[in-house]
């Protein structure tokens, strides 16, 4: 299954993931240092829902968490 969103094309997207050791300044330490960085994805929350479209038939859309909360799209 694509992990697309088909009401605003949200699609995964690639970050870094950092890893840290040490103690914070403010916690009294001398400071975080990065140590290593490992490449990830940030995958959207895709959910499979039937949907009523503007010509009155049902059909089945991939949306994103966000389209589905903001009802943007009816459900029959």
């Amino acid at each position: 299954m694509s992990r697309v969103c088909e009401g605003c094309g949200k699609r995964p997207t690639s970050g870094v993931k950092y890893e840290r050791r040490g103690l914070a300044k403010a916690k009294g330490g001398v400071g975080q240092k990065v140590v290593g960085k490992t490449l990830r994805t940030f995958k959207p929350n895709i959910q499979k829902v039937r949907v009523r479209t503007q010509n009155g038939t049902v059909t089945r859309m991939r949306l994103c968490a966000r389209c589905l909360k903001s009802n943007k799209y009816a459900k029959p």
